[in-house]
């Protein structure tokens, strides 16, 4: 049965907990997201990040806890959930054997989206991420900057309430990363939320309304990166980082 809650948030996540066998991966999470924000998940390879993501897009369940999307429970409103969100995972989805726009057309008709619109979306996309010279090229040959690309679109494709963004940005140039980046900041200006996980302080730093620090598992600090920064007297949030943990982001777990 479709139940809904009234919120103004566009996620709220109450004592989420998963444990895979002995690893406690994410650790009695609680936070809310506003409709509108670019929230980034900021923490080093392992914190818990991607099984977050994980948990609010169905892609796995929780041990304990739950989380609230737009209203709708994860664990009894699941399907309803999958038609407000867009997922771009850190590991490439798309199929070799066919080329970039086939790739994006096959899920765009997935959502049952007019042809088109369908279209319409797609060559404005392509030509965003500068994609449209390559999207006619079996994507067996992509390089793994354009794959991110291509799944970003992917992502997109079904004009998503939220939208989230597991590394997006792995594997690209600098050039192609700032592009990424700029391309990123403007959903935001479209009303959209985004949920961004990253390991790049810059990238979290220059996009973020908010971010939350992870490290195994917990939420260890919250807030603008301008409001951490000033908290702890620093020039940049790698600084914050080092400061609660006394490790750098890219060391890993």
């Amino acid at each position: 049965m479709e139940i809904k809650i009234e919120s103004n948030s566009a996620i709220i996540i109450k004592d989420l907990i998963k444990k895979f066998d002995d690893v406690t991966a994410v650790n009695g999470l609680n936070l809310n997201i506003e409709k509108g924000e670019l929230f980034s998940l900021l923490g080093p390879n392992g914190a818990g990040k991607t099984t977050i993501i994980n948990i609010l897009s169905g892609i796995i369940e929780p041990t304990r806890g739950t989380a609230i999307i737009r209203g709708y429970d994860i664990k009894r409103n699941l399907k309803r959930i999958k038609e407000l969100i867009g997922v771009c995972p850190q590991k490439s989805a798309v199929f070799k054997f066919l080329n970039g726009r086939e790739n994006i057309e096959l899920f765009g008709n997935l959502h049952t989206i007019p042809k088109e619109e369908l279209k319409k979306r797609i060559d404005k996309f392509l030509n965003i991420l500068d994609l449209s010279e390559a999207s006619n090229r079996k994507t067996g040959g992509y390089s793994g900057g354009m794959l991110r690309k291509l799944n970003l679109i992917i992502a997109l494709i079904n004009d998503p309430e939220i939208a989230f963004l597991d590394e997006p940005t792995v594997g690209m140039d600098p050039r192609a990363r700032r592009a990424t980046w700029e391309f990123i900041g403007s959903l935001k200006n479209q009303n959209r939320t985004i949920i961004l996980t990253t390991h790049y302080i810059e990238e979290a730093e220059a996009l973020s309304d908010r971010v939350g620090v992870i490290d195994y598992g917990e939420l260890i600090e919250l807030g603008s990166p301008k409001e951490l920064m000033t908290k702890y007297k620093v020039k940049n949030l790698e600084e914050v980082f080092m400061k609660i943990t006394g490790r750098r982001i890219l060391e890993g777990m």
